[in-house]
């Protein structure tokens, strides 16, 4: 993900304005919209990476306040949760913002500068968290979604048409096709054999025959041996 989502949720017009231009002057790619009520935010189909909220939204279409919105937004089941940055004229609900987790709390008139660092350390919070998910195998088991991360798989294999996962805790067994999964995964995980995939990060040797992982078991190599030695060294380097 590149494109930070943005929702700026204020009840005036102009300091909607204002805040569309002063993101655009810190990153021109972003994806704003514009809401004029907890409402019409609320009732929004879109998910948002980084929301710039108004606590005292009193406006005649406000409906609820800030700080009643991000408790709402809170108790949603969201893919994401966006990071919260309160705009207000009013330091008394500083402490308030905790309760929702905000990521910052910027007073009316907006400092500029102060404005530009908190922006920045949000993006660069929300782009890591994006590159974290990439590192994860997102499966469902047991009609729940899991998230694995991809440094605690030692290796996969397919067996009657399910995929069993080596993690370091142990075993774990799910409905999928290991050819779906090489295509994913590919780049940290290889394909040495018809029934195995393995994470380049934990092979510890090799040969023409075999690949040893770090947790000592020993897996056949059926695929070329040049080619395996290719991938490896290409992830090591």
């Amino acid at each position: 993900m590149n494109v930070i989502r943005i929702a700026i949720c204020d009840d005036e017009k102009n300091i909607r304005a204002y805040l569309c231009t002063l993101v655009r002057k810190q990153d021109p790619g972003s994806d704003i919209t514009e809401y004029a009520s907890a409402g019409e935010y609320l009732s929004g189909e879109m998910e948002h990476d980084l929301l710039f909220l108004d606590i005292e939204m009193k406006g005649p279409a406000a409906g609820m306040d800030g700080m009643s919105m991000a408790k709402q937004v809170r108790s949603m089941n969201l893919a994401r949760q966006p990071a919260i940055i309160f705009v207000t004229g009013y330091e008394k609900y500083v402490y308030d913002a905790f309760d929702v987790d905000a990521f910052h709390y910027l007073l009316k008139p907006i400092n500029e500068q102060k404005f530009a660092e908190v922006f920045r350390r949000a993006a660069e919070q929300i782009l890591s968290e994006a590159e974290q998910k990439k590192k994860t195998l997102v499966i469902q088991c047991k009609n729940e979604s899991r998230a694995i991360p991809l440094d605690n798989i030692y290796y996969l294999e397919s067996r009657n048409h399910k995929v069993v996962l080596y993690l370091k805790e142990g075993e774990l067994e799910y409905y999928a096709k290991i050819g779906d999964l090489e295509e994913k995964l590919a780049g940290q995980f290889y394909r040495i054999h018809r029934g195995y995939l393995v994470n380049l990060a934990y092979v510890e040797g090799y040969d023409k025959t075999g690949v040893t992982l770090a947790n000592g078991i020993r897996l056949p190599l059926s695929k070329k041996y040049t080619d395996f030695a290719a991938a490896y060294l290409q992830f090591v380097q």
